[in-house]
This record gives structure tokens, C-alpha cells and sequence, in this order.
């Protein structure tokens, strides 16, 4: 040790014993030495960054969270800053343990209740709204001409009036998959519980009929379902003036909905991560894992999704499957996207972003292996299609993009009726008609955005707050949601114009 050597507390984490790095808490300058044995910083490393434990060899894999995150592009010596400059992703094998970890969930003898609205199907609502939808973007303007003439108005019992926008609907293949998807996501938002009555505007020459959508989805009008066609009212002005009648009988009928208290059995919770950082795997991943547990020893259900970002840690999520047959549709799913990225010209690694690197994620399989950490420990129970329906209880895998909108959107079409995002860089998202629930996983990031943020689980390095007691406050938090306080991005209006369908197939 010489003598302008810094003697630091404890301003790393290391994760797992075997790991070959440790993780900064803090900004660490070089001539630091750490708190394990004599490895002194030989630069400086940023907060949330990876520090080399000791000396690694060119080409051997580097660990974090006890698992393979990447492998050495040159010599790495002790005390070294571990990032994008020196490891990177290779194939390499990983054992097939499909269904070695399942263990059926112990059940709660006296499960938690939420205040929420019962649907005539069955189905519970955590809010209240009145939805316009579109089913093509010519309607997109009328639908929110409408959507506007009730802004400012308030109406008890009713959240607010919601324009579900978007530009697809026409240029592609009627019969095509593409079709499929945009059909399956708006029919899900169309039943989905969150919303008391739904208004459907079409075109009218569009590719996506409104009636070839119901006849596809098995949608009915109904009191609760009405449909609008502009060609056939005579075009814009009367559209809006006729639109602009049926939200008020809709309104009428939706307001006459009361809150009821209601199992848990009734909350789908959508599980989603963005703009991540170095801490993520650490603190709000893992507390929302113990917050997914909570949520299904109650009997809840959650939606695990981003196939692009499970990448490389899709092993840990078969281990934990009910059924060789779900092992295998998630496999499934992520050869499917090798394909895809291939056919498109892209590789699976082409993540982390620019923000999630500069925040401390080096590589896909690090942000992986971190991001499964939102699903919690319960059992796999299914794997279902992007904006399927979700009807299994338990933990289920969609299969989506990593882009948060796209992926949300999917999740809500599933029937998400909460939705928790980690964030470490900041992200600001709404997902109306289900209110969307921040997550931040430093305390730093938490303070400078604090509107933006819904709870700090940065506390967990800060301020000795366990895992499994922050876990437990997020499990309360997302009562209180679902029961009807409002979610910061619910206070600042996000949500209306986060709708991102994921588009599949030839636009012609």
C-alpha cells in the first residue's frame, strides 16, 4: 500500500462469491483501495460500474450475479474498470435445467383485497376510464377531437376520457401476422377492465374493418361497446358531433360503476424495466421480484416480458417451469428472435442502450441476468403470445419487444391492470387506461426526479432497507393503486400517446 493510497468504506457490492467483479456504490477514484483484500483502484470507476476483483485472463468469461455476463477482450488487471472497452458477448453453453427449481407456490391462508370495479366478465378494473379507440390512423384525429371535447370536464365516478391512437391499420396484409397482432392488441384494449365503456372509430375503406376485427376477436357491440365509421356518418364534422353524444351515454352508463372490495386473485401486475442502470439487478429488480411473490402467494398474477432483454438468462427462467412444454415455448420464442434480428440485420446484443451503458450495463447478458430479477422466484406457469390473453394465475412470460412502449402495450392488450417500471436513468411513462408505477433504483436519480418517481428503492444501499421489507412496500403501493391513488405518471397525464402496437410484416 503506498502512502496516497485512500482507505474507502464500503463503496462495493459484490453479488455472489464467485463473481470477478464487484459493483460501485459510489464514484471511486484510483489509488482506492477496496474493501476486500488488497485490490487497489488502478482507475477511476463511475458509480454503478464494474471493478475487476483480481486479475483476469484475455478470453475468459467475467462473472456477476454467480453467472456469465461476458467475456474478456484483453488482459484485465486487479483494481481495473470493467465495461464495454474489455469484455464482451460469445456463445457459449449453458446446461438445460428446464423445471429443476419449479416449486409449487405456498398460498396465503387469508389473502389481501384491493378495492376495484367487477366487469360483467369476470374480470376486474383497477380504474375507470372511457376509451375512444381507432382502428386505423385515419381515425386517429377524430378520435382525439372527441377525446378533447371532454378535457377539463369532470365526471364523478369516471377517471377521465382516453384516446387510444396509433399509425397502423391499413398497408398490410389482411391475412398476414401482422394483422393478427394489431387486431388481438386493440380488441384488448377494447374488453379490457380498466376501461367502463369503449367507443370504436374506423375509416371505413381501411384494411382493418372494424367488422372483420370483431368477427377476428369474437367482439360484440353492446352498451358498453359502441362502433362509429366516418364515411358512413358523413365525415369529420358529423363523426365528432355524433362521437361526441354517445361518450356522454357512455359516460352515463360507466359512472353508475362503484368500487367493491375484491381478492387479489383479481390483480394482473405488468412487469416492465427502462432506461436501466448498474444497480438495477441490485435494488429494484430483486424488490419488485419479492413484491411479484407477494402478489402470487395472494393469488395475483404476473406478466414477465422484453424477450430481447431475458436474453442470455432465458436458463434461469426454464429452470423454474411448470411443464417441459413451457420450457419449450420459451425457447421457442427466443429462437424466434435470433431469426428475426438476423432477417433484419441486427444482432441480440445490440442492447444495452447508449443510457443503460453509461449507467453501468455492459452487456445484453448483464442486463439479462438483472432483469429477470423483476419475475421474482415463483414457478413459470405459461408462456403466451404478444397481447394474448393472459388466463393463467401465477407467473407468465408475453414475448415482446424491449421497447418499453411496445412491450407495455402488449401487456395492458393481456389484461395488466398495475404496472410496475424500474427505472435508473429516469424514465418517464404513462400507460393509460393502467396506471404505471415508478420504480428507482438509486437514491441519486430518485431525489433529482422525485416527480417523476413513485418509490426510491435506492433505500436498499442507502439505508440498510432489506430486499424482501422493500418488496413488501411495493406490494402495498400497488394495493393502494389498484385501489385508486393516483401514480405520478397518472398526476402529470402521461399515457394517452405511449399506445405502440407492434408492427410485424410488410408495409405496403
Amino acid at each position: 500500500m503506498t502512502t496516497n493510497t485512500i482507505i474507502l468504506p464500503a463503496t462495493t457490492i459484490l453479488l455472489d462469491p464467485a463473481d470477478d467483479v464487484a459493483i460501485a456504490i459510489a464514484d471511486i477514484e484510483a489509488g482506492s483501495l477496496l474493501p476486500y483484500g488488497d485490490t487497489i483502484a488502478i482507475e477511476a470507476i463511475p458509480a454503478g460500474h464494474k471493478i475487476a476483483r483480481h486479475a483476469i485472463a484475455v478470453d475468459a468469461p467475467v462473472r456477476r450475479y454467480g453467472q456469465v455476463i461476458g467475456f474478456a477482450t484483453q488482459p484485465i488487471p486487479a483494481g481495473a474498470h470493467v465495461h464495454v472497452h474489455n469484455i464482451e458477448v460469445r456463445d457459449f453453453a449453458r446446461a438445460d435445467a428446464s423445471g429443476r427449481d419449479y416449486r409449487a407456490t405456498a398460498m396465503v391462508p387469508h389473502p389481501a383485497t384491493f378495492d376495484g370495479y367487477m366487469r360483467a366478465d369476470g374480470r376486474a378494473g383497477t380504474r375507470n376510464y372511457v376509451g375512444i379507440i381507432a382502428s386505423v390512423n385515419c381515425s386517429a384525429t377524430i378520435c382525439r377531437a372527441i377525446a378533447d371535447r371532454f378535457r377539463g370536464e369532470d365526471f364523478p365516478g369516471i377517471d377521465g376520457v382516453v384516446p387510444i391512437t396509433h399509425s397502423q391499420g391499413c398497408g398490410i396484409d389482411t391475412s398476414g401476422e401482422g394483422m393478427d397482432v394489431l387486431r388481438r392488441t386493440l380488441a384488448g384494449y377494447a374488453r379490457h377492465p380498466n376501461f367502463g365503456a369503449v367507443l370504436l372509430i374506423g375509416l371505413g375503406c381501411e384494411a382493418n374493418q372494424i367488422a372483420g376485427m370483431f368477427d377476428a376477436e369474437s367482439l360484440e357491440t353492446g352498451p358498453r361497446l359502441r362502433t362509429l365509421v366516418i364515411q358512413d356518418e358523413g365525415g369529420t364534422v358529423a363523426t365528432i358531433r355524433r362521437g361526441e353524444d354517445i361518450v356522454r351515454e357512455l359516460i352515463a352508463s360507466a359512472s353508475a360503476d362503484r368500487r367493491t372490495a375484491l381478492p387479489v386473485s383479481h390483480l394482473t401486475l405488468g412487469l416492465q424495466c427502462g432506461g436501466s442502470d448498474g444497480y438495477s439487478g441490485i435494488t429494484a429488480n430483486p424488490a419488485l421480484g419479492a413484491a411479484v411473490d407477494l402478489l402470487i402467494a395472494n393469488g395475483g398474477t404476473a406478466i414477465l416480458s422484453e424477450t430481447p432483454e431475458i436474453y442470455g438468462a432465458e436458463h434461469l427462467l426454464t429452470a423454474r417451469a411448470a411443464s417441459a412444454d413451457i420450457a419449450d415455448k420459451l425457447n421457442a420464442r427466443i429462437r424466434w428472435w435470433d431469426g428475426y434480428t438476423a432477417r433484419n440485420g441486427g444482432e441480440m446484443d445490440n442492447n444495452p442502450s447508449p443510457g443503460n451503458k453509461k449507467g453501468g450495463l455492459t452487456t445484453i447478458l448483464e442486463k439479462s441476468l438483472g432483469a429477470v430479477a423483476k419475475a421474482g422466484s415463483t414457478g413459470l406457469m405459461d408462456v403466451v403470445q404478444y397481447a394474448e390473453e393472459v388466463r393463467t394465475r401465477g407467473l407468465v412470460f408475453m414475448d415482446t419487444p424491449g421497447y418499453d412502449p411496445v412491450s407495455a402495450t402488449g401487456q395492458v392488450a393481456g389484461g395488466a391492470n398495475v404496472i410496475c417500471f424500474t427505472t435508473g436513468r429516469g424514465s418517464v411513462y404513462g400507460c393509460k387506461p393502467t396506471p404505471s408505477l415508478k420504480l428507482a433504483t438509486n437514491s441519486r436519480m430518485y431525489r433529482a426526479m422525485r416527480d417523476d418517481m413513485d418509490f426510491n428503492c435506492g433505500a436498499i444501499i442507502d439505508e440498510g432497507l432489506s430486499v424482501q421489507a422493500a418488496g413488501a412496500q411495493i406490494f402495498d403501493l400497488i394495493l393502494a393503486t389498484a385501489s385508486g391513488a393516483p401514480s405520478r405518471s397518472e398526476a402529470h397525464g402521461f399515457g394517452v400517446d405511449e399506445f405502440v402496437p407492434w408492427q410485424l410484416g410488410a408495409v405496403m
